[in-house]
């Protein structure tokens, strides 16, 4: 299978490329993924929530027009910018969700889950996107880890803060721990399983493609 994706902001060549590597890098076998960036105009982070409208409306607007050869479109985000909107219009074609279908997996096995994320801004979407899709039984806590954007090329940061809020949510009753960004690293060692989106989804999209 192979996927066009798009990230949620206008990152620049250098950060893009560090993206790219790491899809490379997680893709399972038998999945591709094609990072593209987003273009001057769009956000270049996610604040407010004018940001995320944003955001949605660059993220809809790149993938309305992908080239031939792919198989999927999806945004590089687990807010899912613009997936719920897309899914509902066959000229998208297959549209990949990662937040949706990591939602689906954890309400499949009636797991409950909590969620990290950078900033209340964020946080305040996730939750609407959550509610949104009708699971927010499925997602308890949802936890800001109060870094800038920068953070999330630097995973040292990111991780030791993921870390904490693992210890504080492990007794929470959630099963597993949603890591609220698609371009971090996670690593493991965590009281609480910590899923990276990404990956679980990608493994998903794998695993039905080849059934």
């Amino acid at each position: 299978m192979r996927i066009y994706a798009v990230t949620p902001l206008h990152v620049g060549a250098r950060e893009l490329a560090r993206r790219q590597e790491r899809y490379d890098w997680i893709a399972p076998d038998g999945v591709v993924v094609d990072l593209h960036d987003l273009p001057f105009g769009a956000p270049t982070s996610l604040e407010t929530p004018a940001d995320m409208r944003s955001s949605e409306r660059s993220v809809v607007a790149a993938l309305a027009d992908v080239p031939t050869g792919y198989d999927a479109v999806m945004p590089d985000c687990v807010l899912d910018p613009g997936v719920a909107a897309m899914q509902a219009d066959p000229a998208f074609g297959t549209v990949i969700g990662v937040l949706r279908v990591t939602l689906a997996h954890a309400s499949a096995l009636g797991e409950t889950v909590a969620a990290v994320v950078r900033n209340p801004a964020i946080a305040d979407e996730l939750r609407a996107v959550v509610d949104g899709y009708g699971w927010g039984a499925v997602v308890t806590p949802v936890r800001t880890l109060d870094l800038d954007f920068a953070a999330v090329a630097d995973g040292d940061r990111w991780r030791e803060r993921l870390a904490g809020a693992a210890a504080d949510l492990a007794g929470s009753g959630a099963t597993a721990l949603i890591n609220g960004c698609s371009a971090v690293d996670v690593g493991g060692g965590t009281p609480i399983p910590v899923v990276d989106p990404v990956i679980r989804t990608l493994r998903l999209v794998a695993a039905g493609a080849a059934a």
